[in-house]
């Protein structure tokens, strides 16, 4: 699992001249059962992924592809975790 922090690089007002093509971007994700949650961070200065992704390597290469970090609105962090534990019925969505 791949957790991804990020920080605006740029003010609101440029970060929303992109929010539909990352909202986009997003559901991608979701469709393709990569993304388990995600959104802004409050306050509203960036945001929260969770991918579930097969290595580190695959995880940079899609979130690569978001239109915020192409058009250099944000930067992420990632941090890799095994999942251990985790409430009923989330592991079954996981596979």
């Amino acid at each position: 699992m791949f957790a991804f922090h990020s920080k605006y690089l740029a003010p609101l007002e440029e970060v929303d001249k992109h929010l539909e093509a990352h909202r986009a971007f997003i559901k991608t994700l979701i469709a393709k059962n990569i993304l388990v949650c995600s959104g802004p961070k409050v306050p509203r200065n960036g945001g929260f992924l969770l991918l579930n992704a097969a290595n580190r390597a695959e995880a940079e290469l899609i979130m690569a592809g978001d239109p915020y970090v192409i058009n250099g609105i944000a930067k992420y962090e990632i941090i890799e975790f095994e999942l251990k534990s985790c409430a009923e019925g989330l592991r079954d969505i996981l596979k």
